[in-house]
Protein backbone atom coordinates (compact mmCIF):
# COMPACT_ATOMS: atom_id res chain seq x y z
CA UNK A 1 0.00 0.00 0.00
CA UNK A 2 0.59 3.42 -0.28
CA UNK A 3 0.09 6.33 1.94
CA UNK A 4 0.20 9.67 0.77
CA UNK A 5 0.25 12.94 3.01
CA UNK A 6 -0.18 16.67 1.91
CA UNK A 7 1.01 20.01 3.81
CA UNK A 8 1.15 23.22 3.29
CA UNK A 9 -2.00 24.68 2.39
CA UNK A 10 -3.11 27.71 4.34
CA UNK A 11 -4.74 31.12 3.65
CA UNK A 12 -3.17 33.84 1.42
CA UNK A 13 -3.95 37.38 -0.35
CA UNK A 14 -4.07 37.27 -3.93
CA UNK A 15 -0.73 37.61 -5.50
CA UNK A 16 1.12 35.41 -2.99
CA UNK A 17 2.90 31.97 -2.83
CA UNK A 18 2.39 28.77 -1.05
CA UNK A 19 4.41 25.80 -1.50
CA UNK A 20 2.20 22.48 -1.32
CA UNK A 21 4.04 19.19 -0.30
CA UNK A 22 3.58 15.76 -0.49
CA UNK A 23 5.06 12.93 0.90
CA UNK A 24 4.58 9.05 0.32
CA UNK A 25 5.42 6.61 2.05
CA UNK A 26 4.40 2.29 2.06
CA UNK A 27 6.00 -0.72 0.78
CA UNK A 28 5.35 -0.91 -2.46
CA UNK A 29 5.86 3.05 -3.39
CA UNK A 30 8.53 3.13 -5.65
CA UNK A 31 10.24 6.41 -7.40
CA UNK A 32 8.86 5.41 -10.86
CA UNK A 33 5.54 6.18 -9.89
CA UNK A 34 3.84 9.15 -11.28
CA UNK A 35 2.48 11.64 -8.58
CA UNK A 36 -0.04 14.48 -9.36
CA UNK A 37 -1.70 17.25 -8.17
CA UNK A 38 -5.71 17.64 -8.38
CA UNK A 39 -7.63 20.29 -7.01
CA UNK A 40 -11.59 20.24 -6.03
CA UNK A 41 -13.63 24.01 -5.03
CA UNK A 42 -16.46 23.38 -3.58
CA UNK A 43 -19.50 22.53 -5.90
CA UNK A 44 -17.29 21.26 -8.52
CA UNK A 45 -15.62 18.46 -9.90
CA UNK A 46 -11.80 17.46 -9.09
CA UNK A 47 -9.68 19.19 -11.53
CA UNK A 48 -6.38 17.95 -12.64
CA UNK A 49 -3.03 20.67 -11.77
CA UNK A 50 0.08 18.94 -12.39
CA UNK A 51 1.97 15.63 -13.23
CA UNK A 52 5.29 14.61 -12.70
CA UNK A 53 6.98 11.29 -13.83
CA UNK A 54 9.98 9.53 -12.78
CA UNK A 55 12.07 11.17 -15.39
CA UNK A 56 10.59 14.47 -14.65
CA UNK A 57 8.58 15.08 -17.77
CA UNK A 58 5.72 17.73 -16.16
CA UNK A 59 2.57 18.54 -17.50
CA UNK A 60 0.08 21.51 -15.82
CA UNK A 61 -3.35 22.84 -16.53
CA UNK A 62 -3.89 25.51 -18.52
CA UNK A 63 -4.89 27.49 -16.06
CA UNK A 64 -1.94 27.15 -13.90
CA UNK A 65 0.63 27.42 -16.67
CA UNK A 66 3.70 29.86 -15.44
CA UNK A 67 2.49 29.61 -12.38
CA UNK A 68 2.67 27.11 -10.64
CA UNK A 69 5.67 24.48 -10.60
CA UNK A 70 5.68 20.93 -9.84
CA UNK A 71 8.70 18.87 -8.67
CA UNK A 72 9.98 16.17 -6.62
CA UNK A 73 12.88 14.83 -4.37
CA UNK A 74 13.09 11.20 -4.92
CA UNK A 75 15.38 10.85 -1.70
CA UNK A 76 12.61 12.00 0.44
CA UNK A 77 10.05 10.46 -1.34
CA UNK A 78 8.18 13.68 -1.53
CA UNK A 79 6.56 15.23 -4.26
CA UNK A 80 5.69 19.77 -4.48
CA UNK A 81 3.60 22.29 -5.92
CA UNK A 82 4.84 25.46 -5.96
CA UNK A 83 2.44 28.00 -6.13
CA UNK A 84 2.73 31.54 -7.80
CA UNK A 85 0.57 34.58 -8.17
CA UNK A 86 -2.36 32.96 -6.71
CA UNK A 87 -5.87 34.07 -7.76
CA UNK A 88 -8.90 33.90 -5.84
CA UNK A 89 -10.00 31.16 -8.40
CA UNK A 90 -7.40 28.61 -7.16
CA UNK A 91 -9.34 28.36 -3.57
CA UNK A 92 -9.94 24.77 -3.74
CA UNK A 93 -8.68 21.72 -1.49
CA UNK A 94 -5.41 20.29 -2.66
CA UNK A 95 -5.01 16.50 -3.29
CA UNK A 96 -1.75 14.60 -4.24
CA UNK A 97 -2.48 11.66 -6.04
CA UNK A 98 0.00 8.42 -7.28
CA UNK A 99 0.05 6.36 -10.20
CA UNK A 100 2.30 3.06 -10.13
CA UNK A 101 2.35 2.81 -14.35
CA UNK A 102 5.26 3.79 -15.60
CA UNK A 103 6.10 7.10 -17.71
CA UNK A 104 2.83 8.45 -17.66
CA UNK A 105 1.78 11.83 -17.25
CA UNK A 106 -2.52 11.35 -16.79
CA UNK A 107 -4.71 14.07 -16.14
CA UNK A 108 -7.59 11.91 -15.56
CA UNK A 109 -8.90 11.43 -11.71
CA UNK A 110 -9.71 7.48 -12.83
CA UNK A 111 -6.14 6.72 -13.73
CA UNK A 112 -4.49 7.15 -10.50
CA UNK A 113 -4.15 4.61 -7.97
CA UNK A 114 -3.30 6.17 -4.30
CA UNK A 115 -4.85 9.21 -3.07
CA UNK A 116 -3.92 12.01 -0.14
CA UNK A 117 -6.77 13.06 2.57
CA UNK A 118 -6.07 16.90 1.35
CA UNK A 119 -5.00 20.32 2.15
CA UNK A 120 -6.93 23.42 1.67
CA UNK A 121 -5.64 26.23 -0.51
CA UNK A 122 -7.83 29.77 0.58
CA UNK A 123 -6.97 32.78 -1.67
CA UNK A 124 -8.79 36.14 -0.56
CA UNK A 125 -9.51 38.88 -3.29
Amino acid sequence: QVQLVESGGGLVQAGGSLRLSCAASGRTFSRYYTMGWFRQAPGKEHEFVAAINWSEDTDYADSVKGRFTISRDNAKNTVYLQMNSLKPEDTAGYYCAADPRYGRLPIRRKEYDYWGQGTQVTVSS
